[in-house]
């Protein structure tokens, strides 16, 4: 398809070290018709320095309430093949495994009927395809799902859960990110696909404290790895390191945030009862450090991007908690946590919000967990936790 529009402001976006969507929507404009209209209402929106999509509206495929995202241009004369420019959320398989088959068959699909733009990922995790029109999204839906495929999560529903590649990359991993995954996603297929939520509610699992997911700044819900007992050292292998140039001091030592381990310039000590887990020493010494064998997760809530109150990072609420098959405990928990959130959010306020100005007690009276010495989020802050007279005789 021959050039439609001259682009000459987002011909500047193309310069520079950085990868620019411009170039992919250029590339998808050669074969489509939407991505080359999307690209001159875009050019427009920088020329008057206004926009001219509409968002939302009722629009989905038979049995879901979410997964699609309506949007429409304001200028369907001009630019009509984005007069619809609907996205389509895609549940994307734990830690985001796919085989090229299935990569392969994805992009036929959307090349059939939508832009051929794709966001791989979306901050939630799905597949996200952008751009299509009302007309084939049920057609769209049928060719996916006869393959395996379904919809995400999207508006004020539960968003579709995500996790790290865990154990099937990653050698740290305190737990099963994939399973827990995938088991919560099965859990929770009514809450995913019928919003009947205040608001989003997302879940992420790390398999440990390097959090590769930034789970503890964006979910409501974090699952992040960990575990009991002492950190394993083999002292031979912090010999190696230091022999090998490593300035276990300055690197090691002195960056840890409890102030937990020494080091004489032989031996490397760790007072395991304050280490908190962070797993920077491990992370950075991997062949001297291992974690102990008792493993399981800390559950963390209320993290958000910065609507409505602000960016909140995500809260300590179970310490440690086993997850072993079928999950059962971390499911009911949830869906008390889910309960708490129904009972006392206003529209549009994430669950961290409402236990800011509920309080914790209420939140934890509910859902039934103990106060403990973990869950203090900054030493001398306020108490977090008030107690009633009751509580005192």
């Amino acid at each position: 398809m021959s050039k439609k529009y001259d682009t000459p402001l987002l011909d500047e976006l193309e310069k520079g070290p950085w990868p620019s969507f411009v170039k992919e929507i250029k590339k998808a404009a050669k074969k489509s018709e939407r991505a080359a209209d999307e690209l001159g209402q875009v050019e427009k929106s920088y020329k008057t320095k206004r926009g001219y999509w509409k968002h939302g509206g009722i629009v989905g495929v038979l049995g879901y309430g979410s997964g699609v995202i309506g949007r429409y241009s304001s200028l369907p004369e001009e630019f009509p093949g984005v007069a619809h420019f609907h996205t389509v959320r895609i549940n994307q398989p734990s830690g985001w495994f796919y085989t090229t088959k299935a990569l392969r068959e994805m992009c036929d699909m959307w090349d059939k009927y939508g832009s051929g733009l794709t966001n791989m990922h979306g901050s939630t995790g799905d597949m996200i395809l952008l751009g299509t029109n009302t007309e084939s999204l049920e057609p769209i839906f049928a060719e996916f799902s006869s393959r395996g495929w379904d919809l995400g999560g999207s508006g004020s529903a539960m968003r579709t859960p995500s996790c790290c590649v865990g154990p099937g990359r990653c050698e740290w991993a305190n737990i099963d990110t994939l399973d827990i995954n995938y088991a919560l996603t099965q859990e929770f297929q009514d809450e995913l696909h019928r919003p009947s939520f205040a608001y989003k509610f997302k879940i992420k699992t790390a398999g440990c404290a390097v959090d590769c997911i930034a789970a503890i700044a964006r979910a409501d819900l974090s699952i992040i790895g960990t575990w009991k007992g002492d950190i394993k050292i083999d002292q031979a292998e912090v010999k190696n390191y230091a022999k090998n140039g490593m300035d276990i001091n300055a690197e090691i030592v002195d960056m840890c945030p409890t102030g937990c381990m020494s080091y004489d310039g032989k031996k490397l000590k760790i007072e395991d009862e304050d280490c908190n887990r962070c797993m920077h020493c491990i992370a950075k010494m991997t062949k001297a450090l291992r974690p102990g064998d008792e493993r399981g997760a800390t559950l963390l809530i209320g993290s958000k991007a910065p609507i409505v109150v602000g960016a909140m990072l995500s809260w300590v609420v179970v310490p440690f908690i086993k997850l072993e098959p079928p999950y059962q405990e971390l499911k009911d928990l949830i869906r008390k946590i889910l309960e708490w959130w129904d009972e006392n959010g206003k529209a549009r306020e994430r669950i961290g919000e409402v236990i800011e100005h509920k309080g914790m007690r209420s939140f934890l009276e509910y859902v039934g967990l103990p106060p403990v010495p973990q869950m203090i989020k900054e030493p001398r802050r306020d108490p977090f936790f008030f107690w009633a007279e009751k509580d005192l005789k």
